[in-house]
């Protein structure tokens, strides 16, 4: 083992809060610093892609990839990483699980363009033109842009991924808990984790939450949790608050629902579930007080109550819809929907 490995943080469609999330360790980045070197990192080193082109195959040893695939620029940085990389790491829910950007899955890049280039009045642009993937300039010069897919993927859709760590960002914990495992890794402590690993816990959120839970919640009424007044020992689900804490995988320390704010799922499903919006729905709509017979359940009151969820989809799926049963909205248009290369 060299007295320095090598560190890189890809990104793809990302906020860059898994950046800062790094930042967040504070004085143990010099821990982090002392057992490696960063060869790789947009937000923070000027180090271009042909720099890593030149490296050997394999000699970063571990690479941090934050966001999305979103588009052609997001799939080649996953490849060039994964190709130059020992070890790829799936760093936070939109790697992981497609995150927010994911969302964009309920539309097309058409419909997208349509909007913002077209239809939008915040823009002036009265001949719609829009972005092109490749424009000669009358000076000869060629500029590109990335192409835009129609499909919002995780990083593992592109590339083989080794570990996963979720949450939106990762919390300084779990941080800690990596910045753990690579110290006695270096350090000939302990071998790496078997690969697949998510590196977060195999129980529930619910089983991490401080909260006091009754053994049977029944809920009559469905609440935001902008006008409700919270009970800050009372779970929320009781509350009648949308918690998605049932169908969370634990490991962030239930930190949101310690400060009086449901779970939004972040931290992905648990190895049981196939669907985490799924499995939610089916477990939020369990709690509906809907009939005095239980086995009864009239669809106009469950179409009453389910109203009252502003953004079913939003919710249900925030953060997960691209690894989900659905990952796609049907393209109702007579063009026909390719996806996106894999």
């Amino acid at each position: 083992m060299p007295d320095k490995i090598k560190l890189a943080l890809g990104q793809g469609a990302t906020c860059s809060g898994c950046d800062i999330a790094v930042l967040d360790l504070d004085v143990e980045l010099l821990s982090l610093f002392a057992i490696a070197d960063l060869s790789f990192a947009p937000l923070a080193t000027d180090i271009k892609y042909a720099d890593v082109e030149a490296m050997a195959d394999g000699e970063i040893t571990i690479c941090l990839f934050h966001g999305a695939i979103r588009n052609s620029d997001n799939a080649h940085s996953a490849r060039l990483l994964r190709k130059k990389s020992k070890i790829m790491i799936a760093y936070g829910v939109c790697a992981a699980f497609g995150g927010i950007p994911g969302l964009a899955n309920v539309t097309t890049t058409e419909k997208i363009l349509q909007t913002v280039f077209q239809d939008t009045a915040s823009t002036v642009n009265p001949e719609h033109i829009r972005p092109q993937t490749k424009y000669v300039s009358p000076q000869g010069h060629t500029l590109e842009l990335p192409e835009l897919y129609d499909e919002v993927l995780m990083l593992s859709d592109i590339v083989e991924v080794d570990y996963l760590i979720a949450a939106c960002p990762p919390t300084r914990e779990m941080n800690m808990q990596l910045l753990k495992v690579v110290l006695d890794f270096v350090q000939g402590k302990a071998p790496l984790p078997p690969k697949g690993t998510i590196l977060a816990l195999p129980k529930t959120m619910c089983d991490e939450c401080d909260r006091t839970r009754p053994e049977k919640i029944i809920v009559d009424e469905i609440k935001s949790v902008d006008y409700t007044r919270i009970e800050a020992d009372k779970c929320l689900l009781e509350q009648g608050i949308l918690c998605l804490g049932p169908a969370t995988r634990a490991g962030c320390n239930a930190k949101c629902m310690k400060a009086n704010m449901p779970c939004r799922g972040c931290m992905g499903p648990t190895s049981a579930v196939i669907d985490q919006g799924a499995s939610m729905l089916s477990a939020f709509a369990s709690l509906l007080k809907t009939s005095n017979a239980e086995h009864l359940i009239p669809e106009e009151q469950i179409e009453k109550l389910m109203e009252k969820i502003r953004d079913p989809l939003g919710t249900f799926y925030r953060f997960t819809l691209p690894k989900s049963l659905l990952k796609k909205v049907v393209d109702d248009s007579n063009k026909p929907f390719t996806g996106a290369p894999r």
